[in-house]
């Protein structure tokens, strides 16, 4: 690869039709992708082409749609088994079903794979927005999870406004930081104030 020494910076190579499926699949053995994911990194090559080297934009889309097209054909791109895949990390992790839906749907997937992953990955929970409020919990050491339990009354409204501020309801999230330590629910002693989620 050429340096350009006034930029400090490499110069890019000009893409081709093998470069490109060379580039996707490097990319695809490191990253799980979505087509439309996949589909922004090789234009961002090609745009970087198209300035280095004055490649025609308009054939490298078309170069860049079949390396995707074959790409699904071979089923190493598959949007359905990348939204099933990152709903579950991103339930996993304590995001409330509505932000993962946001997510995805950032990630350029479509409605229909959306709605499949979900299924899928809520199927088996039989409250969904509660377990995401509780491995959030978990994962800040919030209400319940605090390390020091004499600080929870301390501290409730910064957790209730951080569950709040994660996406979800003032329902879910009091009853989560309601829980004792043991996991039984209770008020623990703590003053709520309802004007709080006002």
């Amino acid at each position: 690869m050429a340096t350009d020494y006034s930029q400090g910076r490499p110069v890019a190579k000009p893409v081709t039709p093998a470069r490109l499926e060379r580039i996707a699949l490097f990319y695809l053995e490191r990253f799980p992708a979505s087509t439309e994911g996949l589909r922004r990194v090789l234009m961002r090559r090609v745009e970087r082409s198209v300035r280095a080297h004055d490649t025609d934009r308009a054939q490298a889309a078309t170069w860049v749609e079949a390396v995707l097209t074959r790409l699904q054909a071979s089923g190493l791109l598959d949007d359905r088994v990348f939204a099933e895949g990152k709903a579950r990390a991103l339930f996993r992790r304590g995001d409330p079903p509505g932000l993962i839906r946001r997510a995805l749907t950032a990630r350029g997937v479509g409605t229909e794979a959306i709605d499949a992953a979900l299924a899928e990955v809520l199927e088996h929970s039989e409250d969904p927005e509660h377990e995401a409020a509780l491995a959030y919990c978990r994962r800040r050491r919030l209400g319940p999870f605090r390390l020091d339990p004499a600080s929870r009354p301390a501290n409730h409204r910064k957790d209730l406004a951080a569950l709040a501020r994660h996406g979800f309801s003032r329902a879910v999230a009091l009853r989560v930081l309601d829980l004792d330590d043991d996991g039984a629910g209770g008020e623990g002693g703590l003053t709520i104030t309802p004007s709080f989620w006002a």
